[in-house]
């Protein structure tokens, strides 16, 4: 499998990736705890199907202390007893705002009263852009066929 296209080296695709990569940044560096962000990012890309994000965050979760179990349940957290609430309540938002073409009303009332028990304002902020930027890199992935199986941990620096 080979990549359709190199975005980061295209003078124009580089540009832009640096202001994507800025906005993912400031998620990183936003009071979210990182292994909800690595949880919400693993499970959107598991959806989406792109095999380079989910090498990607699975590699990074795994590195930064993330068990195999709860990895592995992740694709089944609903039927599963390793996430706490907030956890879940952070999945269930990944997961309805991901599935945003199948579910007719997008994110539940019931989901999203669970993620404002569970998560402060500038949590939120970070946790709602996360959904949007980890589905936006999903579909640059899959578009230009970005193969997973390469990705080693901090290589982005």
């Amino acid at each position: 499998m080979e990549p359709r296209f190199d975005l980061m080296t295209n003078e124009l695709g580089a540009k832009i990736g640096k202001r994507f990569s800025n906005v993912s940044l400031a998620i990183l560096q936003s009071p979210l705890p990182r292994d909800v962000q690595d949880l919400v990012m693993l499970r959107a890309s598991q959806i989406n199907g792109c095999g380079f994000c989910v090498d990607y965050h699975t590699k990074d979760a795994a590195h930064a202390g993330e068990t195999p179990v709860r990895i592995n349940l992740v694709a089944a957290w609903r039927h599963s007893t390793v996430f706490t609430e907030a956890e879940r309540a952070a999945l269930a938002l990944a997961e309805e705002g991901t599935r945003l073409a199948d579910a007719h009303e997008g994110v539940s009332d019931g989901t999203w009263a669970q993620v404002r028990k569970h998560y402060d304002d500038d949590q939120i902020a970070a946790l709602v852009y996360l959904v949007a930027m980890i589905n936006a890199a999903n579909r640059l992935g899959v578009i230009v066929n970005n193969p997973g199986g390469s990705y080693e941990p901090g290589m982005f620096g």
